[in-house]
């Protein structure tokens, strides 16, 4: 069995990432894209272009629709994807807001379809390796959790610096960090803001955000999430026992490279992986009723609260 994707969108991560993927996967065809410029809808090489997102839908051989426009158009066409009966995979953040959020899994529930946050680097070997240190008590309980993504932005003309488009360094990359709290203190169900700094960029967005919290009640966590800070991606994890962090690779976004990462005193190593492919198959084959692994809705739904509950601080 293989399942149809369309795309509607065919912007960097779209032809960088999921294309190539889509292509590479056990189970999926890149069968259809639609986006402004057909084009460069073509150079993702799907079997068919369509010269509207509305085309696409319409199209009765597409299953399952990726969706990369910008966040502030995500609710709008995840929603009508759903309604013509398509399954969803949608970039992260998957909403502006959690209210966003859970109006999107209602629509799934309502038209029997998936609806998946691509969240890619959660498809990573090394994150779940990580998730089940924290939570087996490997490392004993989890005391602090320590991240940071942040790039010197070149960005002009791009949603991310567009408040009324969802703009923003906390919405782009401090998503992935709160996924990773979600992940290892199994839903991070109480989240206290303890500290709190932001840095407004002349557009309206947060260029950087710095927030410290308390995760139910008894672990700390801290990240940092800029677009003005000097490059980095950071994750550490403290335990009553033992320690573990990221080595060799990006913490959030290694791609198509060997990773490592330190548990305790021993360096685990992990071969060439490409986290596209294993979300596009392991997405695939849900929709086909086989077994794979997804977000889960409840993540997405809490990581949408927690990012809401930072950037409404005062």
């Amino acid at each position: 069995m293989t399942v149809n994707w369309g795309f509607l969108g065919a912007g960097y991560v779209a032809s960088r990432g999921l294309a190539p993927a889509v292509h590479a996967s056990r189970g999926a065809n890149l069968y259809a894209v639609a986006s402004r410029d057909e084009q460069r809808s073509a150079t993702l090489e799907p079997e068919r272009v369509h010269a509207t997102y509305k085309d696409l839908l319409a199209d009765a051989r597409v299953d399952a629709v990726y969706i990369s426009l910008s966040n502030s158009q995500h609710l709008e066409w995840v929603t009508k994807s759903l309604e013509a009966g398509k399954h969803v995979l949608c970039e992260k953040p998957l909403g502006l807001n959690a209210t966003e959020t859970e109006d999107m899994f209602a629509c799934a529930s309502r038209s029997d379809r998936l609806l998946v946050e691509a969240v890619w680097g959660r498809w990573h070997p090394r994150f779940s390796r990580m998730v089940n240190a924290a939570t087996s008590g490997e490392i004993g309980n989890i005391e602090h959790i320590e991240t940071a993504f942040t790039f010197v932005s070149e960005l002009t003309d791009n949603y991310r610096l567009n408040p009324q488009m969802g703009g923003g360094a906390l919405l782009d990359v401090g998503c992935y960090q709160a996924h990773a709290w979600v992940a290892l203190t199994k839903g991070a169900t109480n989240v206290e803001i303890e500290n709190l700094s932001r840095t407004i960029g002349p557009t309206g967005v947060d260029l950087t955000t710095d927030v410290s919290v308390r995760i139910n009640g008894s672990i700390t966590a801290h990240a940092v999430s800029s677009f003005a800070l000097a490059s980095q991606q950071q994750f550490i994890v403290k335990g009553s026992k033992g320690r573990m962090h990221t080595e060799s690779g990006e913490s959030f976004t290694t791609w198509n490279e060997a990773s490592s990462l330190r548990v305790n005193d021993v360096v685990e190593e992990f071969g060439v992986t490409n986290a596209f492919v294993e979300m596009v198959e392991n997405v695939s084959r849900v929709i086909e009723g086989q077994e794979g692994w997804i977000v889960p809705s409840a993540d997405s739904i809490r990581v949408a609260q927690i990012l809401d509950n930072i950037a409404r601080h005062p």
